[in-house]
């Protein structure tokens, strides 16, 4: 059992087996984060516990800490996107419990959870919080109840403690400056679910000349004796050993004094029952065996295994193979009969995971039923034919400390159509003369992800419905569909495909209190399979059923919102095995995402159109002493819009310069953009110098809790001089062209992005221009390129400047961006600002 404040050292062996952990800099937080998380393993009785931090960037949340199942077993989730569509982000952005009892209720809300972890199993995932600030999140992972059900309201709240405890623990380390970051070179700390210690130790120190015996309390328990009654004498303890063995255990004492150890000497004590546990003595001589006072002194330990010893030995004498997995999957322990049945020696096993050492465990089902196990914490069984043409099968066992498996030979014919890893009835012998055909998994999740990933090149509702009828009815064989959007309470047709448009006219604006089977499935939120048309009639008599013999209607819910319904039509009679029914449960989350995604898009669209030109400037005013032109440049994917903008503000003898660049291109960051091109103005208008200007929009857009971060560069001019002040603010360096040609990157300091800290520092920068000299602000759409970094492409726009000497300013400005109007898939926006120096 780990009690209160777990220190962070003392796990480190788990997170980092093969080497020492480096010294955390934040020990404190460490050791609250793996409390925490084997407090909330306990307190709900799960299998697996995780707690995520937010990364410094708000962007992420990273695995700090985990108990019980290995964080690299299941892979992907080291790091997870805050706005994702996971359990734990959901409770982080809500600031609510996410519970989900089982594998069905996981489905429906989180689909693509189950795509990546296609194993039954319950969760529960809470904010980690104090005050108004959230720290991250902490999860558990149960076995799925048969009955349904989740964490009881006691559980919950136990958790909910966890929690807030946690939260409250890391705000007072923030009030410290001791909490620290996490990010991607954090590893997060891992340590086993607590358990009651298999093996009892007891430590003794014993005079041999006078018969004085230091026994430690364990000792004491291990002879059943009470440590207050321990008398300090070894013939008391010698009282609780076998008569029979006491001969043999003075003759090792006195070989210890010769030799100066005792090694594994065996003894029999007895118990108040009148049976016995037999137990080792191993001990040695402290010092030299040469040094009279040192050679009458035995120290060592008595080791109690309890029936481990007896049952390690009955387990050897099997003919079956039995082995022990570690919770990463590492063989921790195999029988001689496990060698002979695997034909590989012990040596070769242990440490290792069985499908790294024997090729033909290496295909991927196998690591699959091993993962099941582990996460589902429900025993698996399956086949595996050892080449050449032999088969066997396998048992596993899972646990909260690892897992515990069974292998033995098939004698019984395997039909030559049986596949890896075909799953073994429970009802079904360990010798089986008919298996049962390959479980579909695979297929089924193949099917899945290349829908999924269909659906993420659909843009609008009509590519949605596409990809839909193109990847189901081929997948699932049926041959026809049909897809409806609810508007005003009312289904609307937008999609068939095999069905003719006569037929579905008659549905056009059903209301979903119609009884019908797609209203029904809709309302309720879970799908309906209906397999005959006898099944059809009977529950809804009178109803038009085409030229359909069976059906699955799937309720299309995103964001626990009714979008629509999708329709499936098998022309034969069609049987829904339970897998394919949780598959297609799945994919109607995605189906719906994809749908609700399309319909936004379209509205967005239209509004983005709107923003973009009501938030860039129309016309820039005409400054003397100055020439500027700037331009603007949307990205080619996603919304034509983005965070970029570019401003030209004179005030009084001044003008202001300033490029900026919200993360973003969508309707959000457009707005941010807005809010912040307002701020500047504000701040400029009221005169305030250049450090002050970005200093004070940095403070506005915090209070504003931004969700999306910025960078600018701001100059001030001021004309009748040629004095140009510079601030920076997580932004490109601008770039100077002189009058001679030579074009420099300018190295003025900078300070952090916009919506990072309150107190921070923007140092200001002052230059003078020469007649004739052009200064560039841009955003970093024009210098990144894929494949090449970012300095390469300061070079390359350097340079492009330096040879367009003598050009006219919005020339210049069009051949700096004409390469990157070619390009088809240019990733971000563009905004570019260019001031020439042409003083009376």
């Amino acid at each position: 059992m780990i009690e209160g404040n777990v220190s962070a050292n003392a796990v480190a062996s788990h997170a980092y087996p093969f080497g020492a952990a480096p010294v955390s800099e934040a020990p404190e937080r460490d050791d609250a984060l793996v409390s925490a998380v084997v407090r909330a393993v306990e307190a709900t009785g799960a299998h697996a516990g995780s707690v995520f931090l937010v990364s410094g960037d708000r962007r992420s949340l990273v695995l700090a800490a985990a108990c019980g199942t290995p964080p690299s077993l299941l892979g992907g989730w080291r790091r997870i996107p805050v706005n994702s569509r996971i359990p734990v982000a959901d409770a982080y952005r809500s600031g609510r419990m996410v519970h989900l009892a089982g594998a069905q209720e996981t489905m429906r809300r989180f689909p693509q959870l189950s795509l990546a972890v296609p194993y039954p199993f319950g969760s529960a995932s809470v904010p980690v919080r104090s005050g108004g600030r959230t720290f991250g999140a902490l999860a558990v992972v149960w076995t799925s109840m048969p009955d349904g059900t989740g964490l009881s309201r006691g559980q919950r709240r136990q958790l909910h403690a966890v929690a807030d405890r946690l939260g409250t623990t890391l705000a007072g380390l923030s009030a410290h400056g001791a909490l620290g970051e996490y990010d991607d070179e954090t590893a997060p700390m891992v340590v086993p679910v607590p358990s009651a210690p298999v093996i009892r130790v007891g430590l003794f120190d014993w005079n041999l000349d006078t018969g004085d015996l230091t026994a430690d309390d364990e000792l004491c328990a291990i002879f059943a004796i009470p440590p207050r009654e321990f008398d300090g004498r070894a013939d008391t303890l010698a009282a609780r050993i076998e008569p029979v063995d006491l001969p043999g255990f003075r003759s090792a004492a006195r070989a210890a004094v010769t030799r100066g150890r005792v090694l594994a000497h065996c003894l029999r004590i007895l118990d108040r029952g009148g049976g016995h546990r037999l137990v080792e003595l191993w001990g040695r001589v402290p010092g030299s065996p040469d040094d009279p006072q040192a050679s009458s002194h035995l120290v060592g330990a008595v080791l109690d295994s309890g029936s481990g010893m007896a049952a390690v030995a009955a387990i050897e004498r099997l003919a079956d193979g039995f082995f022990a997995l570690s919770p990463d999957g590492r063989v921790a322990y195999a029988n001689h009969s496990l060698e002979s049945l695997l034909r590989v020696r012990q040596d070769e096993l242990l440490g290792h995971r069985p499908w790294d050492v024997l090729p033909w465990l290496a295909d991927p089902v196998y690591e699959d039923r091993y993962r099941a196990a582990v996460v589902s914490q429900q025993p698996v069984s399956f086949l595996v034919r050892r080449p050449p043409d032999e088969w066997l099968v396998f048992s596993l066992h899972p646990g909260a400390q690892g897992m515990t498996g069974w292998a033995a030979p098939v004698n019984q014919p395997v039909p030559a159509d049986t596949g890896p890893g075909t799953p073994v009835p429970e009802e079904a012998p360990p010798v089986l003369s008919a298996p049962p055909p390959v479980a579909p998994r695979l297929g089924a999740l193949y099917r899945v992800l290349q829908l999924g990933s269909a659906l993420t090149e659909a843009v609008t509702a009509r590519e949605v419905c596409d990809a839909v009828a193109d990847q189901l009815l081929p997948a699932f064989g049926g041959q026809r569909l049909a897809i409806a959007v609810v508007e005003e309470g009312r289904l609307r047709q937008i999609a068939q495909r095999g069905y003719s448009k006569r037929f579905l006219a008659r549905f056009e604006g059903t209301p979903l209190h119609a009884r019908l089977p797609v209203t029904d499935a809709l309302t309720s939120g879970a799908p309906l399979f209906i397999e005959s048309r006898e099944k059809l009639l009977e529950t809804y008599p009178g109803i038009l059923a085409a030229h359909s013999n069976s059906w699955a209607f799937l309720p299309l819910i995103a964001s626990n919102r009714p979008v629509g319904a999708c329709m499936l039509g098998f022309d034969e009679v069609h049987r829904f095995p339970e897998e394919e029914r949780g598959v297609l449960t799945a994919l109607g989350g995605l189906i719906a995402q994809a749908l609700e995604r399309a319909r936004l898009y379209d509205a967005e669209f239209a509004l983005a159109r709107g923003l973009q030109d009501g938030l860039l400037p129309h016309r820039l005013p005409t400054v003397p002493g100055l020439r500027v032109t700037g331009r603007y440049l949307p990205s080619t994917r996603g919304m034509d819009i983005g965070g970029d903008w570019y401003d030209v503000i004179p005030t009084g003898e001044e003008v202001a310069l300033i490029v900026g660049d919200v993360e973003g291109h969508n309707v959000a960051a457009a707005a941010v953009m807005g809010q912040l091109r307002s701020a500047v103005r504000a701040f400029v208008t009221a005169g305030h110098r250049p450090a002050e200007v970005v200093a004070g929009t940095n403070r506005l857009h915090l209070d504003l809790d931004p969700v999306l971060l910025a960078s600018c560069c701001y100059a001030r001019v001021h004309p009748p001089s040629g004095v140009v002040r510079i601030v920076r603010a997580g932004h490109c360096p601008p770039l100077l062209r002189l009058p001679d040609g030579h074009t420099e990157i300018l190295d003025v300091p900078g300070g952090p992005l916009l919506g990072v800290e309150a107190p921070a520092a923007y140092p200001e920068s002052e230059l003078r221009l020469a007649p004739g000299s052009v200064l560039a602000l841009y955003t970093d759409g024009l210098v990144e390129r894929r494949h090449s970094d970012i300095g390469s492409g300061l070079e390359r726009l350097r340079a492009s400047l330096a040879r367009m000497g003598g050009s006219r300013l919005d020339e210049v400005a069009d051949a700096l961006l004409r390469e990157a109007r070619r390009s088809t898939d240019r990733a971000d926006d563009i905004a570019l600002l260019l001031t020439e120096y042409v003083p009376a």
